[in-house]
């Protein structure tokens, strides 16, 4: 860094020359030309001590004016010269500067301090830094939005109106985010001064893992509000425990309550909400900074669209208060049967069993690959071998979240099936084993066998072996054994792959393998994979971040557009074809939380329902040895307290300003001089007459 000398300077060192008009007031009083009015005495001896006397107060009196003259007037130019003592960043006095201004407007800029809320002060404290630059300074407003007008400079007063218009916003970005963002627009301004400044209460989640990275040109100041610490307690994420939800069916609502405060919240009110009805309440009591899991029941849903909406109270933080939800009550749930070109006939007896479920079977060289999304649950059964474009479908449908149950074929081609499913690391059918044997046991902490019974036997009936297929075995929390043969050998598995999953047998639905067609545990088993395969769209998307959403295909055109409505709110998203699926991009379109109808003309798609990010809820700060800490060395952290900025960024920016001091002084001295002229007399009389 240059040293600095704190002797003075001048911003506008031309004016200076004005001091040769110092010299006019020196002439007149060196030529006084007013003309004197003779006065005729007889006899002047008695008028010499009182002359004598006139002239020498007559003289400082003069003297005295002139001198208030000529330093009236010489601090009088100082003042248009601008004298300053050097600051920190010297170079900056006299030169254009461009100014970034970051006002930070998430949510918790709503906590209310002494001066109203948090983002109304940054409002004002932006403005005052703007007010301590030239008129002629250029200003970038830049806020959590990001937004695209924002990426220009303004004027002084462009800026302040543009400072009146910030609201709060549901965004929240990292420090890191926020001065690449100014440092982008400013990079342009390669030839005058940059300078960029943080309002902002600096919550913890604003801080990244690695220090901030800017350049060394960059001035960054930081001013930081000050929030009082309040408690606050919100909903961060909740969860079906059913994938597939019948009309009419008992649900269970897992719901993740977050303490974010340092103190215990005790007895805090919970109601769900769905389609506007209330279906659960609750009251729970959170430890400090800690997590909780509780389970609301409900049931006598409709077929269709829910809904649903989560409110707690909990004040005076009431900005994650709510929290909304969507999923589809479905009248039929369809699965999608392949063979080889004859019907399973017990799997057609399984799915008949059930009118909520409509099965479609069709052969595997028959299959509409585009409709595949469609359906949540495939399987896949007698197929002697699986063919290279069949099977790369079936992946890229596992990885999108449907669920896959493979039955071999009688006659398997092993090396077809490897392909298929040890990439997406399932265990495949090997050597092909003939001996009696029994299953020895059922993985009872299988979500798949959950709820099917009431009180388990000691000796159950278990499926009866003749012959099967050695499955490859895999180790893993991946893997979930659902039955297995003596010795450990897996006899029915499920292996998650990407958001899906997949079932494997070592089997064939035939009875010559095992009775396990027209065992009593097929048909629950087979209905619980089923209702466990939903790959429905999440139940709830967070703005800023899933700025992607997936949908089922949706075949769309220029008169026929994609859109989210929300009330009188009507968005066109971005829409994109995929194989098997439709991407939207909605990016920084979205600004309200709540639920919003997927529309296409005037038909709904689907319902999404968006939440705010849930990192604002927790309201602590950082303190100023973190903010050094994650900050460029260059980076300065000024004063946020009661009083005015703007003598602070001028004492930075352009060093100690001592103009005003100048006009003080010429005013002090013009006013000496009225006084000298007014009331110091020279006129007094001392004659001493003789006796």
């Amino acid at each position: 860094m240059p040293i600095l000398h704190n002797n003075m300077h001048f911003l506008y060192p031309a004016f200076l020359f004005a001091l040769l008009t110092l010299a006019i007031p020196v002439l007149v009083h060196l030529f006084n030309f007013r003309r004197y009015q003779k006065v005729y005495f007889s006899n002047v001896q008695f008028l010499k001590e009182v002359q004598e006397q006139q002239s020498h107060r007559k003289n400082l009196k003069e003297r005295l004016i002139l001198a208030s003259r000529l330093l009236a007037l010489t601090f009088l130019v100082f003042a248009f010269a601008k004298p300053y003592i050097p600051g920190k960043n010297a170079a900056n006095a006299g030169k254009l500067q461009a100014v970034s201004i970051f006002v930070d407007n998430s949510y918790s800029m709503q906590t209310l301090n002494r001066e109203g809320t948090l983002l109304d002060e940054a409002k004002r404290r932006a403005k005052e830094i703007a007010s301590a630059y030239s008129i002629n300074d250029s200003f970038q407003l830049l806020t959590q939005d990001f937004e695209g007008k924002h990426q220009r400079l303004l004027s002084r007063d462009e800026f302040n109106d543009a400072v009146d218009a910030v609201k709060i916003s549901p965004q929240s970005r990292s420090l890191q985010q926020i001065v690449s963002r100014q440092q982008s627009l400013l990079d342009m301004h390669k030839s005058g001064i940059r300078s960029a400044y943080l309002i902002s209460d600096f919550q913890k989640n604003m801080a990244t893992s690695q220090p901030v990275k800017a350049d060394t040109g960059l001035h960054i100041s930081m001013i930081q509000l000050k929030a009082n610490t309040l408690p606050n307690v919100a909903v961060d994420s909740v969860s079906l425990l059913s994938a597939i939800h019948r009309p009419g069916e008992s649900e269970k609502l897992v719901v993740r309550l977050h303490n974010y405060a340092d103190g215990k919240a005790e007895k805090i009110p919970l109601k769900l909400l769905i389609n506007g009805e209330q279906k659960a309440l609750g009251s729970y009591t959170v430890n400090a900074r800690s997590v909780q899991y509780d389970t609301l029941a409900f049931s006598g849903l409709k077929a269709g669209w829910q809904r649903a909406e989560i409110t707690l109270q909990d004040n005076p933080v009431t900005f994650d208060n709510q929290f909304y939800f969507t999923f589809n009550v479905k009248q039929q749930m369809s699965v999608l049967l392949v063979d080889g070109g004859t019907p399973n006939p017990y799997l057609k007896a399984v799915f008949a069993a059930d009118p909520f479920f409509a099965a479609k079977r069709v052969p595997d060289g028959n299959i509409d690959y585009a409709a595949l999304n469609t359906y949540p649950l495939i399987i896949l059964s007698d197929v002697n071998a699986i063919s290279t474009g069949l099977s790369q479908q079936l992946k890229t449908y596992v990885s999108k979240g449907g669920t896959l149950v493979v039955f071999p074929s009688a006659n398997a081609d092993v090396s077809s099936y490897q392909s298929l499913l040890q990439p997406m690391n399932a265990a495949y059918p090997g050597k092909f084993i003939t001996e009696d044997t029994k299953v020895s046991g059922i993985n009872l902490q299988s979500q798949v066998f959950k709820n099917i019974f009431e009180n388990f036997p000691q000796n159950p009936d278990l499926p009866v072996i003749k012959k099967y297929y050695q499955l490859s075995s895999l180790n893993g929390n991946r893997t979930e054994n659902l039955m297995v043969l003596p010795g450990n050998k897996v006899f029915w598995a499920g292996y998650a792959s990407g958001k899906g999953k997949v079932y494997v047998s070592a089997v064939a639905l035939d009875e010559d393998f095992s009775n396990l067609p027209r065992h009593a545990l097929f048909v629950p088993v087979m209905f619980r994979i089923a209702l466990l395969s939903g790959h429905d769209q999440p139940l709830f998307y967070t703005l800023g971040r899933d700025e992607t959403i997936e949908t089922l295909p949706v075949q769309t055109n220029e008169k026929q557009l994609l859109k989210l409505v929300k009330g009188s709110q009507s968005i066109i998203p971005d829409a994109k074809q995929q194989e098997g699926s439709t991407l939207i991009y909605v990016a920084d379109q979205l600004h309200e939380t709540g639920i919003y109808d997927l529309k296409k003309v005037d038909s709904i798609v689907s319902v999404l329902a968006f939440n705010d990010n849930r990192s604002e809820s927790d309201l602590s700060y950082l303190n100023s040895a973190e903010l050094t800490k994650l900050m460029p060395q260059t980076a300065t952290i000024m004063e946020g307290g009661g009083g005015s900025l703007k003598g602070n960024v001028t004492e930075t920016n352009f060093g100690l300003q001592l103009w005003k001091l100048c006009i003080i002084l010429a005013l002090i001295f013009l006013g000496a001089e009225i006084l000298l002229i007014k009331y110091y007399k020279t006129d007094q009389r001392s004659v001493t007459q003789p006796v």
